[in-house]
């Protein structure tokens, strides 16, 4: 028994009460963290996929192949992307100055609820999808060169 007559286990024990409040929390931050390290793994891999794509397709180009026709083989090379519920991606090009060509691709992460599957809404609130986009230019007359 303490000075003023309690007993100081009891105070240490946690209340039932306690974790009912602190579980949902929990369970938030788990959903973040997961998504988190999810999105930033998903975006190394698509940022490799997509440099080695424009550097095997971009730098030199077969003859009369348009870019519309080199955006459709670097997509062809990030289809894995678009297999999964939860990713998208989309691939443009944009013709520059001085004969360079830049390739943009986007890739859109849904929320997912543990990698399952993706969590469009949440509590009748739209979640957006968060968009990570690459760019890379390339010089179309010269192969091999990058910008």
């Amino acid at each position: 028994m303490g000075i003023d007559g309690t007993d100081p286990q009891a105070e240490r024990i946690a209340r039932p009460d306690e974790f009912a409040l602190l579980f949902p929390v929990m369970l938030m931050i788990a959903l973040i963290a997961c998504n988190s390290i999810l999105f930033l793994s998903e975006c190394a891999s698509f940022d490799r996929i997509f440099r080695e794509s424009v550097c095997v397709f971009a730098p030199s180009p077969a003859s009369e192949e348009t870019t519309g026709q080199i955006c459709a083989h670097i997509e062809e090379a990030l289809a894995q992307f678009n297999e999964r519920d939860y990713l998208s991606c989309s691939v443009s090009a944009s013709e520059g100055q001085g004969g360079l060509t830049t390739y943009t691709a986007t890739l859109a992460f849904t929320p997912t609820i543990f990698g399952a599957y993706p969590l469009r809404r949440v509590f009748d609130v739209e979640l957006s999808p968060i968009e990570h986009p690459i760019t890379m230019s390339v010089d179309s007359y010269k192969p091999g060169v990058f910008v």
